[in-house]
């Protein structure tokens, strides 16, 4: 499982011209990737990680170059979007493999565990539509972005 995590001062995401999910900062925008072989815990290892790691300073103190603060700490909204692509292999060839990525039954449920945790520490949480083809549009802040895998 992989979660690319960026702080954003705004994300949305439309499908068909129509806004399904949007936040604005301080926020995080969390593009995460389900794998086959993923272990079950994997998702509460990252979705913990999203709430908890250190990627904002204080909104009311300014930037003073420090990441003291998690998106639990502040209240940060969190944009969380499915993205299998994130599982692909680009070791060989020039066409990636996406045989790792886990098939849409096993990885929705994932996502929405994902969710529905972080909706649990109190934080309000927006998504992309699964499955769809989606447009999503983000205004990075820093720009700050980091890799979690699990």
């Amino acid at each position: 499982m992989k979660a690319v995590v960026s702080t954003v001062s705004e994300a949305a995401v439309t499908v068909a011209g129509e806004t399904v999910g949007a936040v604005e900062g301080p926020a995080l925008l969390a593009l995460v990737g389900v794998g086959r072989e993923d272990s079950p815990e994997a998702w509460e290892t990252i979705a913990r990680k999203i709430a908890e790691l250190r990627l904002f300073s204080h909104p009311d103190e300014g930037w003073d170059g420090s990441r003291d603060y998690s998106a639990t700490d502040i209240g940060a909204s969190v944009l969380v979007v499915s993205q299998f692509t994130l599982m692909g292999a680009t070791t060989k060839g020039r066409r990636p493999s996406w045989a790792q990525a886990a098939p849409g039954e096993e990885a929705e449920p994932i996502i929405e565990k994902i969710v529905d945790y972080l909706r649990g520490r109190d934080l309000h949480v927006e998504t992309g539509r699964f499955g769809a083809m989606m447009r999503v549009r983000s205004v990075n802040e820093g720009p700050y972005t980091v890799i979690i895998e699990k």
